[in-house]
C-alpha cells in the first residue's frame, strides 16, 4: 500500500520516553479525538535545583483585636452617658438656685478684673453703673489714678532730693504716703462711690462725701506743703520747690512738676465732689439719708 492509501485518522505512536523521537516543539498530534500541544521545555524535572520559598513569619505572642461590640455594651454606655448628663443638669440647677438666693439676699459677687495684667479690684463702669452717672464715675476713677501718679512722682522727686543731701527721713515719709494713701483712697472713698452709684445707696453716698473731703484736703495741703512736718520737703509742694530750686535746679524742677500734679488733682476732685453732690440733692437722697440717720439714732438710743 502506498503512503497515499494509509488511513489519515490513524494514530501515530509517540513514545513519550524517547526524547529524540518525540515531535518537535509546537507540533500537533491527535490522540483520542483531541488535539494537544506538547512543550517539554516548560516542565521542570523532579531533580530541579530551585530552592523552596521561606516560610512566612508567625508571631505566637501577637494579639488580634476582634471587636465584640454587642448590643448589651451599647446599652450600658448609653445608660452611663444618661446618668452623667442627669448629674450635670442637677449641678447646674443647684448652682443656679444658689446664685438666685444670693441675688435675692442682695449679695453681689465681685470678680477681680482690674488691672487686666494683675487683677486686684473689681471694676466695670460700662456694665454696672447707670449711663447718666458713668461720666462722673469715670472722672472719679481718673482722680483715683491721678492720686497714684501724684504719690509716685512724689517718691521720685523726694528720692532725688535725698540723693542731693536732704536726708533719708523725707524719703521714708514719701513711701508711707504712697503705701497708706493708695489703698486707703480705694477703700475709703472710691469703692463707696462705685457702690453708691451702682446701688443708689444714700448711706454709701454719705460715706463717700466724708472721706472725699479728706482726700481733697490732703491734695491741697500737698500742693502747698507748708514746713510743718520735716520742713515740708516730704511732699512736692510749691514752698519746698522754691526752697530747693536755688540749691539744686533739677530737684526744684521735679518739685514743681509734683506741685502741678497735686493742683490738677485738687481741681478734678472738687469737680467730682460738686457733680456727685448735685446728683445726691436732685435725686432726693439727701432727705432719705436724713431719715435713715434719724432712724439709726433712734435705734441706738432705744
Amino acid at each position: 500500500m502506498s503512503r497515499y492509501d494509509s488511513n489519515p485518522f490513524e494514530e501515530e505512536e509517540v513514545n513519550p520516553f524517547a526524547g529524540g523521537a518525540a515531535k518537535g516543539k509546537g507540533q500537533s498530534t491527535y490522540s483520542g479525538g483531541a488535539f494537544y500541544m506538547t512543550n517539554s521545555a516548560t516542565v521542570p524535572s523532579a531533580t530541579s535545583k530551585l530552592s523552596p520559598l521561606p516560610p512566612e513569619p508567625y508571631d505566637r505572642g501577637a494579639t488580634i483585636d476582634i471587636p465584640l461590640d454587642s448590643s448589651k455594651d451599647v446599652k450600658g454606655r448609653e445608660k452611663e452617658l444618661q446618668a452623667k448628663e442627669a448629674e450635670l443638669k442637677r449641678r447646674e440647677q443647684e448652682l443656679k438656685r444658689r446664685e438666685d438666693a444670693i441675688a435675692r439676699a442682695g449679695v453681689v459677687i465681685e470678680e477681680k478684673n482690674w488691672p487686666p495684667f494683675f487683677p486686684l479690684i473689681h471694676h466695670d463702669i460700662s456694665k454696672e453703673i447707670p449711663i447718666h452717672l458713668q461720666k462722673v464715675q469715670y472722672v472719679a476713677f481718673t482722680t483715683f489714678l491721678g492720686l497714684i501718679l501724684c504719690l509716685t512722682w512724689n517718691i521720685v522727686a523726694v528720692t532725688t532730693a535725698w540723693i542731693k543731701g536732704e536726708g533719708p527721713t523725707i524719703w521714708f515719709l514719701a513711701i508711707i504716703y504712697f503705701v497708706s494713701g493708695v489703698p486707703g483712697a480705694y477703700v475709703l472713698w472710691y469703692r463707696p462711690l462705685y457702690r453708691a452709684t451702682r446701688t443708689d445707696s444714700a448711706m454709701k453716698f454719705g460715706w463717700f462725701f466724708l472721706f472725699y473731703l479728706l482726700h481733697i484736703g490732703f491734695c491741697i495741703f500737698a500742693s502747698v506743703a507748708p514746713p510743718i512736718i520735716f520742713k515740708g520737703k516730704s511732699l512736692t509742694g510749691i514752698l519746698p520747690a522754691i526752697d530747693v530750686l536755688g540749691d539744686h535746679a533739677l530737684v526744684g524742677i521735679f518739685y514743681f512738676i509734683g506741685f502741678g500734679l497735686f493742683c490738677l488733682e485738687s481741681l478734678l476732685s472738687i469737680w467730682v465732689l460738686q457733680q456727685v453732690y448735685m446728683y445726691f440733692r436732685g435725686s432726693g437722697k439727701a432727705a432719705e439719708m436724713r431719715r435713715e440717720t434719724a432712724r439709726s439714732a433712734m435705734r441706738a438710743a432705744l
